[in-house]
């Protein structure tokens, strides 16, 4: 079965009352692999090598933002460990390290991201490695 790597911190991709699948690069019949930071994405990676594909989102770190607060974190405080916290962008860029040092190609991929900057420059990114990687 092929495997679907899933980079969200809110979109579950196991939830039945949203059809997130139709989202997938690689079609329905899948094996998902949900991550949802900079840290499991690359860990994923690093220990089960590059998936058949991968779903990016762009803006990660809403989950802990929420979380802090509900414990008593600012929301400016908040704002700012969100800023902080790495992006499906700075995965992309790292998946294009790995790939480049371990002389791999990119696997398929779609970005599901609501931020429509953060969406096309993931996708620039990875469409110019493609063209100049071939």
């Amino acid at each position: 079965m092929k495997k679907l790597l899933w980079l969200d911190d809110i979109r579950n991709p196991f939830d039945k009352e949203v059809d997130w699948m139709m989202f997938s690069a690689i079609g329905r019949d899948v094996e998902i692999h949900w991550v949802k930071s900079y840290d499991e994405f690359t860990a994923w990676i690093e220990e089960n090598g590059l998936p058949d594909a991968i779903n990016f989102d762009h803006d990660l770190g809403e989950n802990v933002a929420k979380e802090r607060v509900s414990k008593g974190m600012s929301k400016r405080g908040a704002r700012k460990l969100k800023r902080e916290t790495l992006s499906g962008f700075d995965c992309t860029k790292w998946l294009v390290n790995y790939c480049i040092d371990n002389k791999k190609s990119l696997p398929k991929w779609y970005t599901h991201s609501a931020n429509p900057v953060g969406r096309d420059n993931i996708n620039a990114y990875l469409t110019n490695y493609n063209k100049t990687h071939r």
